[in-house]
């Protein structure tokens, strides 16, 4: 710890003895005397949070392997081997990013991503959480879907479009060709699993097999989309003749999917060989395999606790007619919320003006804002 002892590397502290002889403690002793206890204190009671490949999402166009923290050698080997597919990834994490807070938008926790952290969700993905289950399903996810986007257009040496996809085959229509830009899923799915999996894969622990079972549902749940895309010939369109090939569907039907999953997340234990895990509720029918799993439960999003990652929901924008999640009543856990009425300016009573333009009025109206109350301080807090 550096920035706990680098102030005694060049310098010596004297103090008086009861005799009025001046004496000095070497640095060594007075760092073993006073900073070694501090530092076995933190070492027992902080959580490391590690950095995390999410932050390639923020260096952008400056990806460079050596510099970006939290890579495992594999992940910085693959880097080094593939610098445009980091680009790609690069980009695909803002994406999935995005696509996490617009998923959890109205709830108390919303994805939120403190400026200047490496880990990028900081403190809160320490804890085996449901959320945390969501957020390593959505990064595997977004991996495969940049890279699946980024083989089809063109923009890697390493892969294009799925070569597989040839021949004649049918569906419900009919018989078709196989032709075009058929995405290469299994391509995008292969390099996302050696890359993303492999800091999981040097640990064993409950941990690592709760983030490599999610990991999969993410990578699955991109496939899982795929659709049929056709174009027609024939006389005058008749589509007597098709030309057909499979793409991945919007990113949002992924969140979608995985959001539900969220929901219906399933927590579970790990066995006593350490291998695998099973369902914590005894009770629990079925399999696990493509639900997303989870270890604790979640801290109280409502209030702010730095320890555990919570923000709190403090200041934050509510629905007052909403009874869902993002309602006063849920959102502000009970504590009330203040009212502001601001004036809103909006375009409105467009015409279109030939040729070419559309003119549009501003016009102006008062809307109500309501944001929840911070937590009330306890009176006796006031009192000391």
């Amino acid at each position: 710890l550096p920035f706990l002892f680098g102030h005694y590397s060049a310098s010596m502290h004297f103090h008086n003895s009861r005799n009025g002889s001046a004496s000095y403690t070497t640095p060594n002793a007075t760092i073993q005397r006073i900073y070694f206890p501090v530092v076995l204190l933190l070492l027992m009671f902080t959580p490391s949070v590690d950095s995390s490949w999410w932050y390639i999402g923020a260096l952008g166009a400056r990806v460079i392997c050596d510099n970006i923290p939290g890579l495992v050698n594999k992940q910085r080997q693959l880097c080094q081997r593939h610098p445009d597919l980091m680009q790609a990834i690069g980009q695909g994490a803002k994406d999935w990013i995005r696509e996490c807070q617009h998923q959890f938008r109205h709830h108390r926790w919303n994805c939120s991503t403190p400026e200047r952290d490496h880990t990028v969700f900081g403190r809160v993905i320490l804890r085996s959480s449901r959320e945390a289950a969501f957020v390593y399903a959505i990064s595997s996810a977004g991996v495969v879907y940049a890279i699946t986007k980024a083989c089809s257009q063109g923009e890697l040496k390493i892969c294009g479009c799925d070569s597989q996809k040839r021949g004649k085959t049918s569906d419900d229509m009919g018989d078709f060709d196989w032709g075009g830009c058929s995405d290469n899923i299994n391509y995008g799915i292969k390099f996302a699993k050696a890359f993303v999996d492999a800091r999981e894969r040097m640990v064993k622990d409950a941990r690592a097999l709760m983030n490599l079972h999610n990991n999969r549902c993410g990578r699955m749940a991109v496939k899982r989309f795929m659709k049929l895309e056709c174009k027609c010939h024939g006389v005058s369109g008749s589509c007597s003749l098709r030309t057909c090939w499979l793409a991945m569907s919007d990113f949002h039907r992924t969140g979608d999917y995985l959001r539900k999953k969220y929901n219906t997340a399933v927590e579970v234990t790990m066995n006593q060989d350490g291998t695998g895990f099973m369902a914590a509720d005894r009770n629990f029918k079925g399999t696990t395999k493509n639900d997303l799993v989870y270890v604790e439960n979640s801290p109280d999003y409502c209030l702010l606790d730095r320890t555990a990652g919570s923000l709190g929901t403090a200041g934050r924008v509510c629905n007052k007619s909403s009874k869902g999640m993002d309602g006063c009543e849920v959102m502000c856990c009970g504590r009330g919320y203040d009212t502001m009425r601001l004036k809103r300016v909006t375009k409105c009573e467009c015409k279109f003006k030939w040729c070419c333009a559309v003119e549009c009025r501003d016009c102006e109206d008062i809307v109500d804002v309501h944001t929840c109350k911070p937590h009330k301080r306890p009176d006796w807090l006031d009192l000391t």
